[in-house]
């Protein structure tokens, strides 16, 4: 067991969307989104939520460095439901990042992607035993030596994002795993953030967009309509 203690995260979830069957929370950057296995990291997302919604049950979780939105059911069978939604992959999830350098206008990253058990929660790049991994990118604005980026991953593999960007030279502002020391000082936390996630409710069959705005940024999410230097990248 890590003796690693988590700081305790001063800044509370912020309630986005709620209704009989479900919730949309805003997680700060630093909480846990589940409890951690040491008794001292025991203070989490889904605990502070249970206070007002016992009910709720977590979906899919975030990074505690990642801020942004997370989806909780309230009772079983939407849980099952919702499950069964990011399975299929039929939950649109949006992420808004700042990273080094100039990236291409758009472009894919393919690269599998595998635990290195001996530097966990570290991932690594494996062509030969990885897991399929795919992330689209858009940058929405560039300047200072520097993009932000809005990141679509199509699988959800751990550290998916941080790690693909790193791939291609472009590493997430903050990233302690990931990041070069220089770029990781150029933030005091990981410039990731859930910006935004669609589906189809379970109940209603209504389609539901949900946005965050990332705290570090004043990006829109509005595509780029100059193409005259357009560049596309795949990796």
């Amino acid at each position: 067991m890590s003796d690693f203690r988590v700081p305790y995260c001063q800044e509370n979830y912020r309630l986005v969307f709620s209704d009989k069957q479900l919730l949309v929370v805003d997680k700060p950057a630093g909480l846990l989104s589940v409890p951690g296995r040491h008794p001292n990291n025991q203070d989490s997302l889904i605990g502070r939520v249970q206070r007002h919604y016992p009910e709720a049950r977590i979906v899919h979780r975030l990074d505690m460095a990642t801020s942004g939105l997370m989806l909780m059911a309230r009772d079983a069978d939407t849980h099952r439901q919702l499950s069964k939604l990011f399975e299929r992959r039929q939950i649109q999830k949006r992420y808004l990042a700042v990273v080094a350098g100039t990236t291409a206008l758009q472009g894919s990253i393919g690269v599998p992607l595998i635990c290195d058990w001996p530097r966990r929660p570290r991932q690594k790049v494996d062509w030969q035993n990885g897991k399929k991994a795919l992330t689209r990118f858009r940058r929405l604005h560039s300047e200072s030596g520097q993009s932000t980026v809005v990141l679509e991953p199509v699988t959800g593999r751990s550290h998916q994002l941080r790690l693909h960007m790193a791939h291609i030279r472009h590493p997430i502002l903050g990233c302690e795993f990931y990041a070069p020391d220089t770029v990781r000082r150029r933030a005091n936390r990981l410039l990731l953030h859930a910006t935004q996630l669609g589906f189809t409710h379970p109940a209603s069959g209504e389609w539901l967009t949900l946005d965050s705005p990332a705290p570090f940024s004043n990006a829109s999410l509005t595509p780029l309509t100059d193409r005259a230097h357009d560049r596309t990248a795949s990796v």
